[in-house]
């Protein structure tokens, strides 16, 4: 399939619903109109057309893309949602199309910028600030970060909402699910309402500045004093429900730190692991996104900068003991405890049937080969992540089964996933199972 090159720039945001319901709706009449073209020229030459052929063209894919990136907020956080939690469940096109989602998104022209911050700030706003850099330093599907020094001498990031997004979420949600609906490529036996009802849950919490604000306090008064990690201080006088103001700190994007030498980038991997055991077995707090551009580095402290506390969710204590029940299990070899630990948490049911709940079970005992040994795991040649991918498609196969877990449990799966990737993409070597037993 043709690769896209995802290009940001300035582009107003549709911030009415009627608008944004005729963008998608242009969206889908266009490709449905390819789509026509395309099989009756096949159907001409006397080739049977397939669906995902006929929609997975460049044009098609492109203009999938395009429009959902356009639009931001819910239309594009549910395909980098269904990318991220069930990339392996669908087709690897689709999959793709919806990957380049991850990327950044367009951002809004000055004018657009201006009403925003005038709408919240007031039209005085300019006299707050000595200096304010239109150009943002981000931009994501809810809304984009810019840079500002204000006239007492702060430096501070200023993370501001796309204008409609709050309003648009349910209406978005639904016309987007209608539409994976509609193109057949989602299987059936995806029941896709639990995935919509949990996107736009998450999509409101996230577009609530002021719980943000408050969870960035909870995990500064969490970390303080470690010196591990970095929470920017928040600016409560800068925030608003569409603006959430805080420090700037000066830092490199993690990733970035794939040429730095083996000690950094160890020390940082198993600093985010550290801190997501933390996270699960002594806060029951976890910030759940494991987007790489939430984690940044300060190479003059050492410290790993953390941001974006949008997706933060508080875990039950009884779930958290589930999970150590179901490490104490996979760790000692014991497959039947491993079984009825699943079971407790809910990604397999007591009457599963053995095909289905022993390529589970094979793939749990896969996932924790790294935390057996009390030696370092390569994550730059471990074949763990193609293995597991592979098992997962294969499981995939057979749409007669198909349970989500609770909600809890899919957003904690998420993130260790996500550190998995990102130890992966770091080439790092960490002993894991040194960082686990504490909490066991």
């Amino acid at each position: 399939m043709t690769k896209y090159v995802h290009e940001p720039r300035g582009l107003p945001v549709p911030n009415s619903r009627a608008s944004r319901m005729a963008r998608l709706g242009g969206m889908a009449a266009g490709v449905a109109g390819s789509m026509a073209v395309a099989g009756g020229r096949q159907l001409l030459t006397g080739k049977r057309p397939r669906l995902e052929e006929l929609l997975l063209t460049p044009g098609n894919a492109a203009r999938i893309t395009a429009q959902l990136a356009q639009m931001r907020g819910a239309a594009m956080k549910v395909g980098q949602l269904l990318s991220l939690e069930a990339g392996d469940f669908l087709p690897t096109e689709l999959a793709e199309v919806l990957g380049h989602l991850r990327a950044d998104a367009h951002f809004m022209p000055p004018q657009q910028l201006d009403q925003v911050l005038k709408r919240n700030w007031g039209p005085e706003y300019r006299r707050k600030f000595a200096r304010f850099d239109v150009r943002p330093v981000a931009a994501a599907s809810i809304g984009q970060v810019h840079r500002a020094r204000t006239k007492d001498g702060r430096d501070v990031a200023l993370k501001i909402q796309y204008p409609g997004v709050r309003d648009s979420i349910d209406s978005d949600v639904r016309n987007v699910a209608s539409l994976l609906r509609m193109s057949g490529l989602v299987p059936k036996e995806i029941d896709l309402a639990p995935l919509m009802e949990e996107a736009r849950r998450q999509l409101h919490e996230e577009a609530d500045y002021g719980r943000e604000a408050e969870m960035l306090a909870r995990f500064g008064a969490l970390l303080e004093g470690d010196p591990d990690y970095l929470v920017p201080a928040g600016q409560p006088d800068l925030t608003t429900p569409d603006i959430l103001g805080m420090a700037f700190v000066d830092s490199v994007a993690v990733e970035d730190l794939t040429e730095a030498d083996a000690e950094t980038r160890n020390r940082v991997v198993s600093g985010l692991i550290r801190l997501m055991l933390r996270e699960l077995f002594e806060f029951g707090l976890m910030q759940t996104d494991p987007n790489f551009a939430n984690y940044r580095y300060q190479p003059e402290s050492g410290r790993i900068v953390l941001l974006d506390f949008g997706a933060s969710r508080a875990f039950a204590p009884e779930l958290v003991a589930q999970y150590r029940t179901l490490m104490r299990a996979g760790l000692s070899g014991n497959r039947a405890a491993t079984r009825v630990a699943m079971e407790d948490i809910g990604f397999l049911e007591p009457d599963t049937a053995p095909k289905h709940r022993e390529p589970i079970l094979d793939m749990v005992e896969l996932a924790m080969e790294p935390l057996h040994s009390p030696d370092p795991t390569d994550f730059a040649t471990t074949p763990l992540v193609r293995e597991l991918r592979q098992a997962g498609m294969e499981f995939a196969e057979d749409w007669d089964f198909w349970v989500i877990p609770p909600m809890d449990a899919l957003y904690l799966q998420r993130k260790m996933g996500g550190m998995f990737l990102l130890a992966a993409r770091l080439r790092a070597q960490i002993a894991i199972r040194p960082l686990l037993e504490p909490y066991l």
